[in-house]
């Protein structure tokens, strides 16, 4: 199963250089690069948290998302330190964004909750100024960490790229990836494809396979890979063959380590194909890209194969079914 290989390999790369998500001396810092410190970790713990939610508990990845997941929440002191942080920035939405992953595969802190309950109440938190894609994400987390969401799902949802069915013809880099996040908040990150409003699903059906397919030939691979979960996240997916050609593409696309860049031809003395998921660097041991050009677009295609698989088990193979 070709989904499936991509599946492993990504997480094989993921395991192998785990120890790139850790946070340094410098999470805590005034001048610490969130983008460098927090947002790889939060990513993991969220790709992690999603891929056990729909992976049998008895199936090997299983057990490896969730001992990546463990080693991400040691990462936050067994989250100690978004109590710090909330002393820091408390105005800062992002702590709760990567808290709200952890939460929702059941790690919790209870004192930061009660922190991060009496900043949400206040008129600073309620007004502060955001896109409205990331506003979605923060009432999701907000929910997700078990307070009171400072606003609606559907009064925020219209004021996206993608809740105003927009010209097809307008879809670029920035919409795609404010379009994909936003089904992944509307369905929890995968786990709830109905949560995607009826006129969204019938637009997305008809115009996903043709924006995808622009992506794929840009060979921008990290944005291919969040759509692809966006289609096994929707009630009623693409034809198959377009999954398939998709999926056959980004396996393609991939290095023998496992690796897959973010856009841009793969490294070609070590060019990945379907079926080789080789270790965890290239022939001579160094890694094929730099980690911040890599790290994103592979844990989304572990993402997106895990969701894709899923899918497998749940739809009439012969009416919907998804590559395999």
């Amino acid at each position: 199963m070709i989904v499936r290989e991509v599946e492993e390999a990504a997480l094989d790369w993921v395991w192998a250089h785990r120890d790139r998500f850790a946070l340094g001396e410098d999470a805590l810092a005034a001048e610490g690069q969130v983008n460098r410190t927090w947002k790889p970790l939060g990513e993991l713990a969220r790709v992690c948290a999603s891929v056990a939610t729909c992976t049998p508990p008895t199936d090997p990845l299983h057990i490896r998302v969730r001992d990546l997941l463990d080693f991400a929440w040691q990462q936050t002191r067994r989250g100690e330190l978004f109590l710090l942080m909330q002393s820091l920035e408390p105005f800062a939405t992002y702590p709760l964004e990567v808290y709200a992953a952890f939460a929702s595969a059941g790690h919790r802190h209870t004192g930061y909750e009660a922190s991060a309950a009496v900043v949400a109440r206040t008129r600073g938190w309620r007004l502060t100024e955001q896109c409205p894609t990331r506003r979605l994400g923060v009432i999701e987390a907000e929910r997700r960490s078990g307070l009171n969401p400072h606003g609606r799902v559907p009064q925020a949802l219209d004021r996206t790229w993608l809740g105003g069915l927009p010209e097809p013809w307008t879809f670029e880099r920035a919409a795609g990836y404010a379009l994909t996040h936003v089904v992944f908040h509307l369905t929890d990150w995968g786990r709830t494809p109905r949560g995607v409003p009826p006129d969204l699903a019938d637009y997305l059906l008809h115009w996903l396979p043709p924006w995808l397919d622009t992506c794929l030939e840009a060979r921008m691979w990290d944005l291919s890979c969040e759509l692809l979960a966006v289609a096994a996240g929707l009630p009623r997916p693409p034809e198959p063959a377009v999954l398939e050609d998709a999926w056959q593409r980004v396996a393609a696309a991939r290095h023998a380590s496992g690796a897959i860049p973010e856009e841009g031809v793969i490294q070609e003395e070590s060019a990945g194909s379907a079926g080789s998921a080789g270790s965890a660097g290239s022939a001579d041991g160094a890694d094929p890209y730099a980690f911040t050009d890599c790290y994103h677009s592979t844990l989304m295609a572990a993402f997106a194969a895990a969701l894709t698989t899923a899918r497998l088990r749940d739809v009439d193979h012969a009416g919907q079914g998804v590559p395999g």
